[in-house]
């Protein structure tokens, strides 16, 4: 078998009714624990807020990942960006006590469209993590797919020597029948998924920025006149 490969697994854009339960129901049956970055929209209704408590309930960790998911924070305003994570995390209260915060891609992608300055400034005033990836299989588009994507990506970086930060999915679309079969596969190839987050993928911890957090800072608006 080959050396063990550490995996932090993580599942963003919920909680989804008729979704999560069986992800969590997977996870709990191989002792896998996660984080899931979730949706203040969704947290607010009483579904999302019974998913999000189970989670927590059962080990996972649960982190903000904006409340509309609508645009990149770097692409709006400050006062945007701020009630965007403001909003989750006061529903989020105490099932978020690390205060783990992911921000909106769109698409995977990564750049400083990322962040705005007072998004930034909020994270590190707060004793925020601010949590990015380095695998994202596309479950959402590629539902029967996304596992074979996922499992290249992993052992690219083993064979690289580097950390793996997963981003998957618990969304309607059929991705999530999947996810049992390919943790037992990982589990057989010697990948071992854990929880914490690697430097490779977190650009402020606990209020500090890290050095690359910069690059992924969109420059302040133009002041109107």
């Amino acid at each position: 078998m080959a050396a063990s490969h550490p995996v932090t697994l993580s599942f963003d854009n919920g909680p989804e009714p008729g979704v999560t339960e069986a992800v969590l129901d997977v996870l709990a049956a191989r002792g896998i624990l996660a984080t899931f970055f979730v949706l203040g929209r969704k947290l607010a209704t009483r579904c999302g807020q019974a998913l999000a408590t189970r989670a927590r309930a059962q080990g996972h960790r649960i982190g903000n990942h904006t409340f509309f998911h609508q645009t990149p924070l770097g692409e709006g305003t400050a006062e945007a960006a701020v009630q965007e994570i403001e909003a989750t995390q006061e529903l989020l209260g105490d099932l978020a006590p690390q205060k783990l915060f992911r921000p909106f891609g769109g698409k995977g992608r990564l750049g400083p469209h990322l962040l705005n300055p007072a998004a930034r400034d909020l994270l590190v005033a707060g004793g925020y993590t601010c949590v990015l990836w380095n695998a994202v299989p596309r479950d959402w588009s590629e539902p029967d797919a996304w596992h074979a994507t996922a499992q290249r990506q992993i052992e690219a970086h083993r064979a690289g020597g580097r950390a793996t930060v997963l981003v998957l999915h618990d969304l309607p679309g059929g991705a999530m029948m999947h996810l049992p079969d390919f943790l037992d596969r990982m589990a057989d190839a010697g990948i071992s998924f854990v929880q914490d987050f690697p430097d490779e993928c977190v650009i402020i911890r606990a209020g500090q920025p890290l050095p690359d957090c910069a690059q992924y800072v969109a420059a302040p608006l133009p002041a109107v006149v």
